[in-house]
């Protein structure tokens, strides 16, 4: 069967990073290690439709590392990344993992090798660095945030635990609240410090529907444009939080999607998996759900599925030519996908 969709929210295990992880405790987030093949990664993109999957390093990152070690497994995870990619031409990109910001030679020195040498598609950055509240908007990371513009990345902010590593509850891993409130904060940093209105350059996807951005946007926009100290009315911070790119990760609710369609900008809404960290049956709940809502909304999910991430990334248009066994196109009639297939597809 031809495969349809780009999936910009999946990740990558490489076994020397798992143990890594491992050996300095595990998942600081409370979530565990999954196990992780290229191999079941293809099995899996086949399954769900997955045309072409951009792999990222998740959370922690190298960030559980002292400074001085972070380099060395940074550039590791990427020439592995790489590799796959060269194995795999037609079926997967990825986003270069760096260095914590906090260090901002070792981040840029890294970003431009994985850029120029390794041909990365982007960069994923995580909601925070270091011990403290060095959220992404933090002047120290300025320098980074000019490079980034300079070259035009794709950024892919991903959430991280927050500071203090206390659980809710023993059954409630971070990810599952935290995760959400973390993006958002990251979000809201990044538009009052003005980092993304000096960064035009720059396209930043925000994991998980926006986490919990979309809902606070007005609440927050009219608070803070009210403030002594505001340096932006409500209207522009509502234009710069519906300027970010939204993956559907985790939120294929309807009743998200319904929020979500309308909040965002046309074409700013990508598909996401969040494999293999999340549980293959939500997953597979999400896809269906997503398929379902197809049936109201067939461009919308069109948009979704590929289109909006072949006008971010122009380099996949490519990789969903027939020449290459993914060229498809696919409609929806009476809420159920059905292929058009390009001249020679299959």
């Amino acid at each position: 069967m031809a495969l349809q969709r780009i999936d910009v929210h999946h990740h990558y295990v490489p076994p020397f990073y798992a143990t890594a992880l491992q050996e300095h405790g595990g998942d600081p987030s409370g979530w565990p290690i999954p196990n992780w093949t290229v191999e079941a990664d293809l099995q899996f993109n086949d399954a769900e439709n997955i045309a072409v999957a951009l792999l990222s390093l998740t959370a922690p990152g190298a960030d559980f590392l002292p400074l001085e070690q972070q380099a060395a497994l940074c550039r590791e995870a990427n020439e592995y990344a790489a590799d796959i990619v060269a194995a795999h031409p037609t079926r997967y990109g990825f986003l270069a993992t760096i260095p914590s910001l906090l260090d901002p030679a070792a981040a840029q020195a890294e970003l431009l090798y994985a850029l120029d040498t390794l041909h990365a598609d982007g960069v994923i950055l995580y909601s925070r660095y270091g011990n403290d509240s060095h959220y992404l908007g933090h002047p120290d990371f300025r320098s980074t945030w000019d490079v980034l513009d300079e070259r035009g990345v794709v950024v892919f902010v991903h959430p991280t635990h927050p500071v203090d590593l206390s659980l809710v509850d023993p059954q409630l891993p971070q990810p599952i609240i935290d995760y959400p409130h973390e993006t958002s904060r990251a979000a809201l940093d990044l538009i009052v410090s003005d980092t993304l209105r000096t960064h035009p350059n720059v396209s930043v996807i925000l994991a998980h529907a926006g986490g919990t951005l979309p809902y606070l946007s007005l609440r927050a926009a009219s608070q803070l444009a009210s403030s002594p100290a505001a340096n932006k009315t409500q209207d522009e911070i509502l234009a710069e939080a519906k300027s970010f790119y939204f993956d559907t990760a985790n939120s294929a609710d309807p009743l998200v999607q319904d929020f979500i369609r309308q909040f965002a900008r046309p074409g700013h809404v990508l598909f996401g998996s969040d494999y293999p960290y999340a549980p293959l049956d939500a997953i597979r709940l999400m896809d269906d759900l997503l398929d379902e809502y197809a049936a109201a909304h067939p461009a919308y999910v069109q948009d979704v599925d590929a289109d909006a991430a072949v006008a971010l990334f122009p380099r996949l248009r490519d990789l969903l030519s027939p020449a290459n066994g993914t060229g498809v196109r696919w409609g929806y009639q009476y809420g159920r996908r059905c292929r058009l297939c390009f001249r020679g597809g299959h």
